[in-house]
């Protein structure tokens, strides 16, 4: 390969990362000045919008000297070069940070030059967006504790369901206490959490390896193009382990739990608060009204009565249109229909009672009307009287009292049937949020997985919404169908990494319930650009603020606050050694089955872009990549990673969001990436067959020299995949890895056989030829 550029220089204004070193960038001449025929080299340096920074003349017999001392000899050089590079836009500013940059070039089929710059950055929202969370998970909890606390008179089974939701609640709130705190100390350091620190209990929210892959291909006669994944370690609770699987398999043994609860939604939840206060406000209200309506009538004054019958009327009637909400109604026959279930074992069909059930509360409420009619008739009765015989009037009190009773006993019997339904909504409502899902371990597990799927999410989301400011056909898309989101997973289907793959399709699923939404920034400081949450879990909003300047340029709808929603896909495919012994050995069922419900679930997606914006999926190649990654997904072939580049070709097809995630977000992600990387030089900027692989050996040197390829590359001195430095890889290690992901040099695990013997098939081989060896040895 000729013509590759490093720059390297030191930054001392950059933060320390986790690693404890420096970020850099910058520049190496050695191999520039070996590459080249002449004895001394001038360069001018400048940046690709062609702004000549200073001219550098080097001469071979110094480069090694020189170049060592060079970056601390140029600190204005460096300053404005690491402003040009990285801190172009205040956006990008308020999100990256921690940035190392390469700069390459590369030779294209017509012997031309593209200039790529590649950059890794961490981010700022890997810690403020869980720390965002979880005061909101806080305040959630916090609010179903309080709401159901309130809730008195009920029965021993009930108030222990209540007991369950308020210890339920206290344990989440103090964990998130905890872990809030914990985080607080650690922002102050770092914004970047290690692979090293999976298993720490204070950052379970905090997404492992979080790094935004950015690379702009430049051209000699075009602008800059950037093309960005996101790479983090896989969605997952590494603190409570997988000895019981992952999140899916963990709350399928609760959905059967599931059906003893009734679930009301939040909504539902606080119109039945609603509906509570209104009965404790009215009903002492009335009370009170009724007997000022029988101090009256010892007066004998047929004006005051009439008025005091008027101020009950009116009471009485608000009364009855707050008991007619359709809630109390269909909560009072789920009431019902759960004493059959739990009678008869959950085996009831409560279809027939509901007519009952109906009639009966109609009964209810119908009786309080007609007890303040027959008042109303009385105190009409009394006024006639008054008017016709004076002195024949008789005790008015005698006449009212027996309808004033029977209006407070018709009123008690409404309220305690409305304060039992609609305490059942509460209560009922609260379970749903809590005890529903599992212990409070569990639910844990699934905020924190939720919590690294969210952050690395919105970071995607933001880098490619600033890249797409400009184009109006991106931004009619956004706020037409909303934006694709795709996971791309390289996790096996063998041992822990099942139960890591288990967690990741839930935290990806429930990423479903989140949306975006555009705001203008009150000012262009980073600290005003940085994105908030609102809303509760389930329904969480992602509040992103943009530049006036930007802001103004976005279409009405996106500028009204319409919501974008994000249409999450997950694509797995294990290409460790490990799923080698999972597709001999163990079962490959979970991936497939992923695989074809997040392709039919691309279909849909660009289904509904096609019949929002034709013109924008109208591209006749997406839909002949749609057509191969179902014909790959169906063809179930061992290590199939052709399923991954056409999901990430769709993906980018409709200006999606790219993800890529291993364990631990190193070394299978950066040789992902790293490929993904030069396919994308070779296909959208015609480099060169000749110089592909070299290019992709080079740019992998890189990634192993930023720390992301730790045991991916050969390297002097380093122990790689189970073997000793200069060791060499046999022909069956080299097989155990698909060839266009291994790097020149890898060294795949060898699997010794006292490893396989632990294997169910031939453990029980091995006890059979066992006997049968003993039984022979001693007949």
């Amino acid at each position: 390969m000729r013509g590759v550029m490093m720059v390297k220089c030191l930054d001392p204004e950059v933060g320390i990362s986790s690693g404890g070193q420096r970020s850099f960038f910058g520049f190496s001449l050695p191999d520039l000045l070996r590459s080249s025929k002449k004895p001394r080299i001038s360069l001018s340096l400048s940046m690709t919008d062609e702004v000549n920074i200073r001219e550098v003349h080097m001469s071979q017999p110094h480069a090694e000297e020189e170049t060592s001392s060079s970056a601390e000899e140029s600190p204005a050089l460096c300053e404005l070069l690491h402003s040009r590079m990285h801190h172009s836009s205040p956006l990008v500013r308020a999100v990256l940070c921690a940035q190392v940059c390469k700069v390459y070039r590369f030779q294209t089929e017509d012997d031309r030059w593209l200039l790529v710059q590649e950059q890794m950055s961490e981010t700022l929202l890997s810690f403020s967006l869980p720390k965002q969370l979880l005061r909101m998970l806080m305040s959630q909890f916090t609010n179903i504790r309080h709401e159901v606390e309130k809730l008195s008179d009920l029965s021993p089974h009930w108030d222990g369901l209540r007991c369950d939701v308020i210890n339920h609640c206290s344990y989440l709130i103090g964990s998130y206490e905890e872990a809030l705190e914990k985080l607080h100390t650690l922002s102050a350091l770092s914004c970047f959490k290690s692979s090293g620190s999976k298993w720490d209990k204070h950052l379970q929210f905090v997404p492992t390896n979080l790094h935004a892959q950015r690379m702009e291909v430049t051209c000699q006669d075009s602008t800059g193009v950037w093309y960005h994944v996101i790479t983090f370690g896989a969605p997952a609770d590494h603190y409570q382990a997988f000895k019981h699987g992952g999140l899916r398999r963990v709350l399928a043994k609760h959905a059967d739990h599931m059906h003893s609860y009734v679930c009301y939604s939040q909504e539902e939840s606080s119109r039945a608060q609603a509906v509570l206060a209104s009965v404790a406000q009215l009903q002492p209200l009335l009370f009170g009204l009724a007997e000022e309506l029988l101090s009256v009538s010892l007066e004998h004054s047929a004006p005051r009565l009439q008025r005091a019958a008027d101020d009950l009327a009116r009471q009485t009637e608000k009364f009855v249109h707050a008991l007619k909400d359709e809630l109390v109604r269909s909560s009072l026959g789920d009431i019902q229909h759960k004493r059959c279930q739990d009678k008869d074992g959950g085996l009831h069909d409560a279809s027939p009672d509901d007519q009952q059930h109906d009639e009966e509360w109609d009964r209810v409420w119908a009786n309080v009307t007609n007890s303040l009619s027959c008042i109303i008739v009385m105190v009409d009765r009394l006024h006639g009287q008054q008017d016709g015989n004076p002195n024949d009037c008789g005790c008015w009190q005698e006449q009212l009292l027996p309808l004033v009773i029977t209006l407070r006993d018709c009123v008690r019997e409404a309220v305690q049937r409305a304060q039992a339904a609609m305490t059942f909504v509460v209560l009922q409502a609260a379970a749903s949020a809590t005890v529903v899902h599992g212990t409070a371990n569990l639910t844990l597990r699934r905020h924190a997985v939720f919590s690294q799927a969210l952050s690395a999410t919105t970071c995607g989301f933001l880098l490619r919404l600033y890249d797409g400011l400009g184009d109006s056909k991106f931004l009619q898309q956004l706020h037409a169908v909303g934006i694709l989101v795709q996971f791309e997973g390289l996790l096996s289907t063998y041992g822990d990494e099942v139960g890591m793959l288990e967690d990741m399709m839930v935290g990806v699923a429930d990423l479903g319930g989140v949306t975006f939404s555009l705001t203008e920034a009150k000012t262009e400081q980073p600290e005003d650009l940085q994105p908030t949450l609102r809303g509760t879990l389930g329904s969480i909003v992602v509040k992103v603020p943009l530049p006036t300047s930007a802001f103004m340029t976005l279409p009405g709808e996106l500028r009204a606050g319409c919501l974008i929603p994000i249409h999450p896909v997950l694509f797995n495919i294990g290409i460790n050694q490990q799923q080698t012994v999972a597709e001999r050995f163990g079962n490959n069922s979970l991936q497939e089955r992923l695989n074809q419900q997040s392709c039919e679930q691309l279909k849909v997606y660009c289904n509904t872009l096609r019949d929002h914006l034709p013109d924008a999926a109208g591209v006749q190649s997406l839909w002949d990549l749609l057509a191969s990654l179902s014909q790959s997904v169906e063809a179930q072939r061992r290590k199939n990673v052709e399923v991954l580049w056409l999901a990430a070709s769709v993906c980018r097809q409709v200006s999606g969001v790219r993800l890529t995630s291993c364990k631990s977000a190193k070394d299978r992600t950066a040789m992902s990436v790293t490929l993904e990387q030069c396919m994308l030089l070779r296909d959208k900027h015609a480099l060169s067959q000749h110089h592909f692989c070299a290019a992709l050996d080079q740019m992998r040197r890189c990634h192993l020299s930023w720390g992301q390829m730790l045991g991916c590359y050969a390297k002097s001195g380093l122990t790689l995949f189970g073997l000793e430095s200069g060791e060499k890889p046999s022909d069956q290690q080299k097989s155990n890895f698909p060839r266009c992901f291994a790097p020149k040099g890898t060294r795949p695990h060898l699997y010794p056989v006292a490893f396989l013997l632990v294997t169910s098939h031939l453990l029980v081989l091995w006890l059979i030829l066992s006997l049968l060896v003993l039984v022979a040895k001693y007949e």
